[in-house]
């Protein structure tokens, strides 16, 4: 009388350490703070980016969605804005993450072509995002309770809570400073065109075809329909092995005749 229980797809386990903020723009944070109604009865998902190591709050958007159409223009603002980041640091929902090969979507593969590397913290360990969740618990006291009206409600006071979080109080991490008076942007400015990545170091450069395949030797080697149209670089790391990369994520590696990867474990 039980019935089989439906197997479900896990995101990829990250396989390498967190980075560490050791400058501003190291590593940028983003989560949607959890979403709640708006007294119009439309749900409001905010997005939120900081710095770690200077802790602005560089974006809160309240947005109708987590989808990647939602969230990744006020990505693109933030970026036009304050230059590119080193490591972007997630959970592993949507967008960011996927059960994909590498975990990777739609915004992170995005990322990795701008040269921000993805970085997802463990599964159910929100203190390995602490210094963010810790402004998520200010940003839900003082800006989202109670709920405004509307959304165009909401955002002045999202507005206006992340120029006094940034601008007029003092953070004791930074020794009683604003957050403001000690970040500054990114050298690394947002392009006016994205390059194909490139691989010098690989053995060989594949294109990912429209079913998600690379062609190897004769045959081929499912990479993920994630990544169709998009370059991706073989190693060869064994005597009968290959490893399969797309910018600096590691997708997973391969045998002679097989057919897919196996990705790597933790």
């Amino acid at each position: 009388m039980v019935l089989p229980r439906r197997r479900r797809r896990h995101v990829p386990p990250r396989t390498e350490p967190l980075a560490h903020a050791t400058h501003a723009n190291a590593v940028w944070c983003a989560d949607f703070k959890g979403d709640f109604l708006l007294g119009d009865r439309s749900r409001c998902y905010p997005l939120t980016i900081t710095d770690a190591c200077c802790r602005p709050l560089l974006r809160c958007q309240g947005l109708p969605s987590t989808a990647c159409e939602w969230a990744r223009p006020v990505f693109e603002s933030a970026f036009r804005e304050y230059g590119l980041p080193e490591v972007l640091r997630t959970d592993n929902g949507a967008p960011f993450a996927s059960a994909a090969v590498g975990g990777l979507t739609r915004l992170s593969i995005w990322w990795v072509k701008l040269g921000v590397r993805p970085e997802r913290i463990d599964p159910g360990k929100p203190q390995q995002n602490g210094r963010h969740e810790r402004m998520h618990e200010t940003l839900k006291r003082e800006a989202c309770q109670p709920p405004s009206w509307s959304f165009r409600r909401q955002q002045l006071r999202f507005d206006a809570f992340r120029k006094t979080y940034n601008e007029e109080r003092p953070h004791e991490a930074l020794g009683q400073v604003t957050p403001a008076s000690v970040y500054q942007p990114s050298l690394r400015t947002y392009p006016g065109r994205i390059a194909p990545l490139e691989y010098p170091d690989a053995d060989q450069t594949c294109w990912v075809r429209p079913n998600g395949c690379i062609r190897w030797r004769g045959g081929e080697v499912y990479v993920g329909q994630v990544l169709a149209a998009e370059p991706v670089g073989v190693v060869q790391v064994a005597d009968a092995e290959w490893q399969v990369v797309f910018g600096p994520v590691v997708l997973g590696t391969f045998a002679p005749g097989a057919t897919g990867l196996r990705r790597p474990r933790r």
